[in-house]
């Protein structure tokens, strides 16, 4: 698939087909996202493949946006290490850069995929340290259910000129 066609038509996906994602075709997702600029080239990620049904539907049941966490077949929790980020805090930015390398690369494999926001949420933060046994001085960021999709979304362009400005804040082009 063409960057710019992956870029344009990957959507979120919320429903699975029950069928297995190999962990070969996860190792070429965590490939893809280790791929990622970093700040300093730092790399500071970690990541979790979650595959235990409890775990899954423990998070489906406290995570408010993680409701399709049960019929998914697959799960990468994105985490941030801050002692591997000696560039004032930019872990986060590099661990989303690293995120979105993975609903891309999961597009292009055919495969659906959703982004579940963690960071900076105090209470997903824990609640994914406490379900995952990660430890205080790593950042959770995300968790991307990840499986064959059930359904198929539409796209549609997002751009919108208004909020594109031409050397000043009030040059706006039309």
């Amino acid at each position: 698939m063409e960057t710019i066609v992956a870029i344009k038509t990957r959507r979120s996906i919320r429903k699975f087909k029950d069928r297995e994602v190999s962990i070969e075709l996860i190792k070429e997702l965590l490939d893809a996202a280790m791929m990622a600029p970093s700040a300093g080239n730092q790399q500071p990620w970690h990541f979790i493949i979650l595959q235990d049904r409890e775990k899954l539907n423990t998070i489906a049941t406290e995570h408010p946006y993680a409701k399709m966490l049960p019929e998914t077949p697959v799960a990468i929790v994105v985490c941030g290490d801050p002692d591997l980020d000696s560039y004032n805090g930019s872990w986060p930015i590099d661990c989303s850069a690293a995120t979105q390398n993975i609903l891309l690369a999961a597009h292009d494999y055919g495969l659906g995929a959703v982004w579940i926001g963690v960071y900076p949420n105090k209470d997903r933060i824990n609640l994914i340290r406490r379900v995952c046994n990660i430890p205080d001085k790593i950042f959770p960021l995300a968790v991307i259910a990840i499986g064959w999709p059930a359904e198929k979304r539409s796209t549609f362009s997002r751009f919108k000129i208004e909020r594109v400005h031409f050397d000043n804040w009030d040059t706006v082009s039309g």
